[in-house]
């Protein structure tokens, strides 16, 4: 503090560090403002976005096969009705209900003495029609040259004639008795006509069955089996179309093979032929019905031993089909709208363009892509959430979801097929 009695001295020194101070504090702020004006520059040079990294693939056409899914239906290859020739009480059933037997096997005994005693009844008659006939020739033997003699008249010789057609025509009705007869008995015993497993039988012993209309039981035969298919109207039109536009191509349709697979998941390990196409549709459904011949070893193993069974559902796998000069990229690079699927390309400019495509069909992680897509152009498989269309990227090559990165396109990874 400066008063009357400071020295001009000390004054002088008060005054030269005032300046000081004062020039010092000017520094200061001088440094502040150019050290703020170079961070403000900085920080509008870091605010400038980075070009965004996108994986691409380059689509290429090749040769892929075309091989469809329908739900089928199992069948017997022969489903056998066992039913009686001959009216009668079953005496004795002779097999064991569910278990396989072989073509002649005994199943049912039909009581067989009344049918016994008709047949040998129509063994005698034949006997008798035939020692008739023996005398009966011989007579006609004996008046033809007494004839010449004029020792009978011509009316004996006819008579006698006609007694032996006559005798002849009643053998005949008697040997055709007696293989009806025959007929008779030997059907009273009831054999297998095939190899196959038996169901239960409808009938037991004591009772009662009429011939020829009663069901008595059912064999199936099992090797081979059946699948029976009911392919779509739809399908059958796109696939003429497709044929015709040469975008499909197949062998002889009687060539063509099937792959099975269960309920469970798992894979007959045969492939079956169609054999058979139905000639009209079903006009209820809108489908024909195709069949399958699977080839099944283990029909002739013991009930548990096998688990190819008739009235299983199943899916069938068309095998023969090709696709020619298909188109197939990754499933995650196909997006959806409530407009359809499209993808995002990138031009000759490095920048990303909304592209429409028609994807039509999975195979395995890739969609088949009927329209929309050339060969040669790139298509955006992964970084989507950095990308909208118009804007400039750097397109490096796509790498498969096994080696990608998680930490770098985390939401993608999850994101799943529609």
């Amino acid at each position: 503090m400066i008063d009357k009695h400071t020295s001009p001295l000390m004054i002088l020194a008060f005054r030269t560090r005032t300046i000081i101070v004062r020039m010092n504090l000017g520094l200061l702020v001088g440094l502040f403002l150019i050290s703020l004006a170079g961070c403000s520059e900085k920080a509008s040079t870091d605010l400038l976005p980075p070009i965004p990294q996108v994986e691409v693939i380059t689509v290429t056409a090749r040769t892929v096969p075309d091989e469809p899914e329908f739900i089928g239906q199992t069948e017997a290859f022969r489903p056998v009705e066992i039913r009686s020739q001959v009216a009668g009480i079953i005496n004795k059933i002779y097999f064991t209900e569910g278990r396989n037997v072989k073509k002649g096997d005994k199943l049912y005994l039909i009581d067989p003495v009344p049918f016994r005693a008709i047949y040998l009844s129509s063994e005698a008659r034949v006997a008798q029609a035939k020692a008739r006939l023996v005398q009966v020739k011989q007579d006609l033997a004996r008046v033809r040259p007494l004839l010449e003699q004029q020792a009978v008249s011509k009316k004996d010789v006819d008579d006698a004639v006609a007694e032996v057609l006559g005798t002849e025509a009643t053998l005949r009705a008697a040997q055709n008795d007696l293989i009806k007869a025959k007929f008779d008995l030997d059907n009273t015993l009831i054999s297998a006509p095939v190899n196959g497993r038996i169901d239960r039988s409808r009938f037991y012993e004591g009772q009662l069955i009429s011939a020829q209309t009663t069901l008595l039981t059912t064999i199936d035969q099992l090797d081979p089996m059946y699948v029976n298919v009911n392919i779509p109207e739809s399908y059958l039109l796109r696939r003429r179309r497709e044929l015709a536009e040469a975008k499909v191509q197949r062998p002889d349709i009687f060539k063509l093979h099937g792959v099975m697979t269960f309920s469970d998941g798992s894979v007959y390990p045969e492939e079956g032929i169609l054999d058979f196409a139905a000639t009209t549709l079903r006009s209820e459904t809108g489908t024909l019905q195709g069949r399958f011949k699977f080839p099944n070893p283990e029909g002739g193993f013991s009930p548990g031993k096998s688990y190819f069974y008739p009235g299983q559902f199943v899916k069938i796998r068309l095998k023969g089909y090709i696709r020619p000069n298909a188109i197939l990229i990754p499933q995650r690079a196909v997006q959806q709208s409530p407009a359809g699927s499209f993808v995002y390309v990138i031009n000759e400019n490095e920048a990303v363009v909304f592209r429409s495509v028609k994807a039509s069909a999975w195979y395995g992680k890739e969609w088949l892509i009927e329209d929309g897509l050339h060969v040669g152009e790139r298509v955006i498989v992964a970084g989507f959430h950095r990308i909208q269309p118009g804007v400039q990227v750097e397109a490096v090559p796509y790498q498969d979801e096994k080696t990608l990165d998680p930490n770098v396109y985390p939401e993608e990874i999850t994101q799943k097929s529609p």
